[in-house]
């Protein structure tokens, strides 16, 4: 009977040793959170899900082929926070995300998000990456914790401005905005430079982002008789004033930035699209490096069309992997530090920013929309 006991305790603690290495590799998984916020409810939904669905599947893909920093697996984990377009929801975000814990942040989407979320990361000292605020504020405040994946307001304007006046022959403009920190911040830049360029502002009027009718505006703008319309904001309030000017029958086309220029204000405006002409704040995606493939496939994955930030999103979450494994590190302050001498080559191109944390090498696409679709007119390299 000893003899028995002995050959059982000899098992159980080979069994044990087998075990050993399992259990060592399990203590050396590390789940690292990486923050997304952005306006997943609401009018900017479809925007948001677009943002969400680029980090998530950079993410997968990392996971899936496995990521190893300072000897441990490391598996990432996408937070995932919906800031509703509402500057104060996103600080109550942005303080839920440090405190989770999250080791840098894809987002927010919009200027009037972006910026005041930006404070609290700036405390705690977390990296921000934007794929789609446009606002130059968010990177002038002087804090090292602000980074864009994208062109600003103040390089955008001018190229709107420009052709408003080159191609589009416009002697006399009509601005209106939604008041939004994006949407007024184009619309005054653009205003500046429209002006330089010898265009004459004839008026400027406000909605929200929330207007539905805009007849009333609309209408006194039909008796100024502009050559253009200008509107500064997203395309959930802007397609209502682009077929509602339409129905008004005003000959006046109209403008706008990037935030009018999504997929998704065709299905908004409908026909009256036609008469929108628009830009974006990157190289459109059949002229990035990695554009194609990456379009494919996302549809492929989300069976949806793309908008126009998931690959931002996509390359902001690489930007933060690379950052990792330059300085070997899933630290927080450490990922902080090595992000201003980053050097990568992303969907969107070579990725690398300037001082104050903006993107060194960009462009501007201008598009029109044809049978609901947009259609790539020219591309202005800065």
């Amino acid at each position: 009977m000893k003899s028995f006991d002995t050959r059982k305790s000899a098992l159980a603690l080979f069994s044990i040793a087998l075990n050993i290495p399992l259990i060592a590799n399990a203590q050396t998984t590390e789940v690292v959170k990486i923050g997304a916020a952005a306006p997943l409810t609401g009018g900017l939904a479809h925007i948001g899900r677009d943002v969400e669905n680029g980090a998530k599947l950079a993410v997968n893909e990392a996971n899936a082929k496995g990521l190893v920093i300072n000897g441990k697996k490391i598996t990432l984990q996408l937070e995932e926070e919906d800031d509703a377009a509402d500057p104060k929801t996103a600080t109550q975000i942005a303080q839920k995300l440090v405190d989770d814990k999250v080791v840098a942040v894809i987002g927010h989407v919009t200027s009037g998000t972006t910026i005041p979320a930006s404070k609290i990361y700036m405390e705690a000292g977390v990296t921000q990456i934007t794929p789609s605020s446009t606002n130059p504020l968010y990177t002038q405040q002087g804090f090292k914790t602000t980074y864009r994946l994208i062109a600003t307001d103040a390089q955008q304007a001018p190229a709107l401005a420009s052709y408003a006046a080159k191609q589009m022959g416009a002697k006399t403009i009509a601005i209106v905005d939604d008041a939004t920190a994006y949407g007024q911040g184009l619309a005054d830049q653009f205003a500046k430079n429209a002006q330089a360029l010898g265009i004459t502002v004839i008026s400027r009027d406000a909605c929200t982002d929330k207007t539905v009718d805009f007849k009333g505006i609309l209408t006194k703008i039909k008796n100024e008789n502009p050559d253009i319309i200008m509107y500064g904001g997203e395309d959930a309030a802007g397609a209502n004033l682009v077929r509602q000017a339409t129905q008004l029958g005003l000959r006046a086309k109209i403008l706008s930035g990037d935030g009018m220029c999504t997929e998704k204000l065709g299905e908004l405006a409908g026909d009256a699209s036609k008469n929108l002409t628009c830009s974006e704040a990157s190289l459109p995606i059949e002229k990035m490096p990695g554009g194609a493939q990456f379009k494919a496939k996302y549809e492929s994955t989300f069976k949806q069309p793309m908008q126009p930030y998931a690959p931002f999103a996509y390359d902001a979450v690489n930007v933060i992997i690379d950052a990792m494994r330059r300085s070997n590190s899933t630290d927080a302050a450490k990922i902080l530090a090595g992000m201003p001498s980053t050097n990568y080559q992303g969907v969107i191109g070579q990725i690398a920013f300037d001082p104050k944390g903006d993107l060194k090498d960009t462009g501007i696409s201008m598009y029109q929309y044809k049978n609901g679709k947009k259609s790539l007119l020219e591309v202005m390299k800065l």
